[in-house]
C-alpha cells in the first residue's frame, strides 16, 4: 500500500480501484501510478477505471510500446520545439517548449497528421519514464514534468487553418485522456493578447486538474523569471529563462538541448494540396448594403472562426445570435476593421445551439462597393482524436 497519507475515503477508493483493474496490471503499476488516474477522477473509483481502460486500449491501438523503436521523420527531430533542460528544486524533470518555433502549418505540409501526433506520443514516454525514474530516487514529489511554454512571437494565423487547429486539438484531448497527473506546474511566459483568445478554446478541451496547474505570466521577464526560479535551481535552468546554462559558444537558449523548431523550408512540403489553407470565399458588399451569413450551430460548445480580407477599404464586421424567442443578441458589436491592412482573424464558443450570423456591413459606405474574402466555419465539439487518427 502506499507510503503517503490518505484520508480515510481516499484509501477505499485506491483499494476498490485496484480489485477492479487487477486483470490488467502490470508489475510496475504501483499505487502511485493509480493515483493518477484516481485524481484525475476526483476520486470516484469507476471512473478511474474507465479512464484507465479505455487509455489502455489507446495504447494498443497506437502501439504505444513500440514506439521506441519508432525513428520519426527527420523533419519531426529538426522542427519540433522542446527539450529537457534539468531538474526543478523536487528533482522533477524540467521540459522547455519555445513554442512560437513551432511551424505546425509547414510540419503538416511534409508529414501527416497522424506522423505529428506518434512523434507527441514518443515524447511523452520519454518525458514518463524520467518522470518514474526520478520518483524511483527522490519519491512521489520528483515524478511529475514542470514545463516552461515560451509564447514570444506566438502566431494565432496558422492555428486557424483546419488541420492545424485539428492537431493541437487532438493534442490536448490524447494528453488529457492517456497522461493524467504528469505535469506538476506549466508556466506560459511572453505569452501575446491575441494568446488569450486561443487559449480560451484551447481550456474548452482540457480537464480542471490541467488548467489549476497553468501559470499564465505577462511578457516581462521581471514577473516570469522569480517565479520560475522559485522552482527551478538557476543551474538546471538556460539563461535565457533566468538561469545560468549555456551553449558551448554561449548561447543562452541552451539550444544543444531544447529544439527551437523553425520555419520549415517551402522547398520541402510534399502534401501540396492548399484546399484547406485557401477555402476563402469572394464577395462583393454593395455600396449601402450587408451580407449576412447565417450558421445553424447544433451542438453547444462549438467554435465559430473567421478570417477575412478587404480590398482597398475597411469594412463593418458583428457577429449576432438569435434567442429563443427570434430576437437578435449582439455577441460581437458592429465595429469598422482596417482588413485592408491586416487579416482579421478570431474565434468564438458557442455556448448554446442557436443560428449565429457573421454580419459583412457596408451600409455607411454610399460610393464604395467593397470586395472582401472571407473564411468562416463551425468546427463542432467532437472527438477530433478520433477523427485525425485515421488521417
Amino acid at each position: 500500500m502506499t507510503s503517503l497519507k490518505l484520508a480515510d475515503d481516499q484509501r477505499f477508493a485506491l483499494m476498490k480501484f485496484r480489485r477492479s483493474v487487477q486483470d490488467v496490471l502490470k508489475p510496475d503499476h504501483d499505487d502511485q501510478f493509480l493515483l493518477r488516474w484516481l485524481r484525475a477522477r476526483k476520486w470516484d473509483a469507476v471512473a478511474a477505471e474507465k479512464m484507465l481502460r479505455d487509455s489502455l486500449e489507446w495504447r494498443k491501438q497506437w502501439e504505444v510500446d513500440k514506439l521506441e523503436e519508432w525513428d520519426p521523420p527527420q523533419i519531426l527531430k529538426d522542427h519540433l520545439p522542446h527539450g529537457l533542460c534539468g531538474y526543478d528544486k523536487d528533482n522533477a524533470p524540467v521540459a522547455i517548449i519555445p513554442f512560437a518555433g513551432m511551424d505546425m502549418y509547414g510540419i503538416l505540409h511534409v508529414v501527416s497528421r497522424r506522423e505529428m501526433i506518434k512523434v507527441t506520443i514518443k515524447h511523452l514516454e520519454k518525458y514518463l519514464k524520467v518522470c518514474q525514474e526520478q520518483a524511483a530516487k527522490h519519491g512521489p514529489v520528483a515524478g511529475q514534468v514542470t514545463v516552461i511554454f515560451d509564447m514570444e512571437g506566438f502566431n494565432l494565423r496558422q492555428y486557424m487553418w483546419r488541420p492545424a487547429g485539428e492537431v493541437v486539438i487532438a493534442l490536448i484531448q490524447m494528453y488529457e485522456a492517456n497522461y493524467p497527473e504528469i505535469l506538476k506546474t506549466c508556466f506560459i511566459i511572453n505569452a501575446p493578447k491575441v494568446f488569450t483568445l486561443a487559449f480560451s478554446i484551447a481550456k474548452k478541451f482540457m480537464n480542471e486538474y490541467t488548467i489549476s496547474k497553468i501559470q499564465i505570466i505577462k511578457a516581462d521577464p521581471n514577473k516570469w523569471k522569480p517565479a520560475i526560479l522559485k522552482i527551478v535551481p538557476a543551474d538546471q535552468l538556460p539563461a535565457h529563462f533566468g538561469g545560468t546554462l549555456k551553449d558551448p559558444d554561449g548561447n543562452p537558449k541552451l539550444t544543444t538541448k531544447i529544439c527551437q523548431g523553425g520555419k520549415v523550408p517551402k522547398t520541402m512540403y510534399v502534401n501540396k494540396n492548399e484546399k484547406d489553407s485557401s477555402d476563402f470565399t469572394t464577395a462583393t458588399v454593395k455600396k449601402g448594403d450587408k451580407l449576412k451569413l447565417d450558421l445553424p450551430v447544433e451542438e453547444g460548445g462549438s467554435i465559430l472562426s473567421w478570417e477575412f480580407r478587404s480590398e482597398d477599404h475597411d469594412i463593418k464586421f458583428g457577429i449576432m445570435r438569435k434567442n429563443n424567442e427570434g430576437a437578435q443578441i449582439e455577441l460581437i458589436p458592429m465595429h469598422r476593421v482596417s482588413a485592408h491592412q491586416m487579416d482579421e482573424i478570431g474565434l468564438l464558443t458557442c455556448e448554446e445551439p442557436s443560428t449565429y450570423s457573421v454580419i459583412f456591413d457596408n451600409t455607411y459606405s454610399l460610393l464604395r462597393n467593397k470586395k472582401i474574402h472571407y473564411s468562416v466555419r463551425i468546427l463542432p465539439p467532437t472527438n477530433v482524436l478520433e477523427e485525425v487518427s485515421m488521417s
